[in-house]
C-alpha cells in the first residue's frame, strides 16, 4: 500500500508520496509514486498513485506515450487543469477496463490518483480522481487529499491545516502527517518524495528525497514525540468520577 497526501493552498501546491510497494510481507520493494510533467512558462502539473501497481505504471505509461507520439489530446495540449483531470481519469477508466472483461473483478485493479497543477495565468487546482474515472475538486474549505493509507495522517491536518497557512507551515504539518503514519502502519514507508510548487511561477520543483538518514525528518518526529508527551501531561487530570 502507500500513502499520498497533496494540499491546494493560497501560496500553492505540496505534495508528498512515499515509495513503499508490498504484495506480502517477503516482496516489499521501493517504487516512485510521485510524476512531473511541464513547460517552463506554461505549465506544471503533477500526479500522485496509490493502489494497483501495475494500472498505476499502466497509466503514467499511457500518458508519457501520448506527448512521445504527439497523440490528441495530450497533457501538453489541453487548456485546463479539468480537461487535465478529464484526460487522466478517461485514461485509467479505459487501463481497467482493458485488463479484465468481468466488472466483479475491476476493483482488483483499482488504484487512485491526485493531479494537480497550474496552466497559463488559470488558478492552480487539485483533483482526486476516482477508479471509475470520475473526480472531485479541492476547495478553499476543503484544500487538501489523500489517498492510500491515510487514516493515521488525517488528524493533523483535520486539525491544524487551513487555506491561508504558509508553505514552510503546511510542509511541517504534512510531513507529521506521513511522520505519525509511518509509526502506526507497515505498510508505509520512507524514502518520501517531496515536491512544493509556488502559486503562479510555472516552474518546475526540483523536488526532494527523503530518506532514513534525512536530519531535519528525524528531528520532526522527535520533536513532535515529545511535544505530544508534554501536552499530554499539561492536560487537567480526570475528575474522580472518571476514575471510579
Amino acid at each position: 500500500m502507500t500513502y499520498c497526501c497533496a494540499l491546494r493552498l493560497q501560496d500553492g501546491l505540496v505534495f508528498i508520496s512515499d515509495t513503499r510497494t508490498n504484495a506480502g510481507v517477503d516482496q516489499i520493494s521501493v517504487f516512485r509514486k510521485l510524476y512531473t510533467f511541464g513547460k517552463e512558462g506554461d505549465r506544471f502539473i503533477a500526479i500522485q498513485t496509490a493502489g494497483n501497481l501495475a494500472t498505476t505504471q499502466a497509466v503514467i505509461g499511457h500518458l508519457r506515450n501520448q506527448l512521445t507520439l504527439q497523440e490528441q489530446p495530450n497533457l501538453y495540449t489541453v487548456n485546463t487543469m479539468f480537461e487535465v483531470a478529464q484526460l487522466v481519469g478517461r485514461t485509467l477508466r479505459k487501463i481497467i477496463e482493458d485488463v479484465t472483461e468481468d466488472t466483479q473483478e475491476q476493483s482488483n485493479y483499482y488504484c487512485s490518483l491526485i493531479v494537480g497543477g497550474q496552466i497559463g495565468e488559470a488558478e492552480m487546482q487539485l483533483y482526486n480522481i476516482y477508479p471509475q474515472g470520475n473526480f472531485i475538486c479541492a476547495t478553499k474549505d476543503t484544500p487538501f487529499f489523500q489517498i492510500g493509507e491515510s487514516k493515521y495522517g488525517k488528524p493533523i491536518l483535520d486539525r491544524a491545516l487551513t487555506y491561508e497557512m504558509p508553505l514552510d507551515e503546511a510542509v511541517r504539518c504534512s510531513l507529521i502527517s506521513f511522520d505519525s503514519t509511518l509509526r502506526s502502519n507497515v505498510s508505509v514507508g520512507l524514502p518520501l518524495d517531496t515536491l512544493i510548487y509556488r502559486a503562479d511561477s510555472l516552474k518546475m520543483p526540483r523536488g526532494k528525497r527523503i530518506t532514513h538518514d534525512d536530519e531535519y525528518f528525524q528531528q520532526i518526529s522527535k520533536q513532535w514525540s515529545e511535544t505530544l508527551r508534554r501536552g499530554l501531561h499539561e492536560i487537567p487530570k480526570p475528575t474522580e468520577d472518571y476514575l471510579e
